[in-house]
């Protein structure tokens, strides 16, 4: 019977110059070398990852929203349930507008960072979703329902930072 397949070879050994040395007066051969690559390999990200995209996308969407709601502050006054006056600081709509304009463009770009796996973008998405929960709060007797939901994806936005984002920075690299 003839074989068709692939010629087979025989299994090669390691050559010295593919082993890397054991340090001085410690263990030697192939299992000192394997120890010494698996130190350098840099971890395995896990699924946890995906809570950093989770992440970024939210603080997009937290950035839209920061937009929305500050330019119907300036553009629209007469849409919130209260005047200014009785929001918890006395700042006019207008004020309270930019501020959100602002906000919500600075989170867009870290939100960009973020992606890319970025530490300074990541803390700086930690920092901005912190005063974006703390700006709804103090924006809360304006419109209630939608200042909760905003501190919620802020909340779950710092969670996924803090928890999970140096595997984002291990997978960029």
């Amino acid at each position: 019977m003839t074989d068709t397949g692939p010629p087979r070879t025989a299994p090669t050994t390691p050559t010295p110059s593919n082993e890397v040395p054991a340090p001085r007066g410690g263990p030697s051969g192939s299992a000192a070398s394997t120890r010494a690559r698996s130190s350098t390999a840099p971890a395995e990200p896990t699924g946890w990852v995906g809570w950093i995209g989770f992440a970024a996308c939210m603080m997009f969407f937290v950035a839209a929203f920061q937009i929305v709601q500050g330019l119907v502050a300036v553009f629209d006054r007469s849409y919130y349930q209260v005047n200014s006056n009785h929001l918890v600081v006395h700042v006019s709509y207008t004020g309270w507008g930019w501020v959100h304009v602002l906000v919500g463009v600075v989170i867009g770009f870290a939100a960009a960072g973020v992606l890319t796996g970025n530490v300074l973008a990541r803390t700086v998405g930690v920092l901005l979703a912190g005063l974006s929960a703390l700006l709804n709060v103090l924006f809360i007797a304006a419109y209630p329902v939608w200042g909760l939901i905003i501190i919620t994806v802020d909340s779950l936005v710092i969670y996924a930072l803090t928890a999970h984002g140096r595997e984002m920075r291990d997978r960029a690299s």
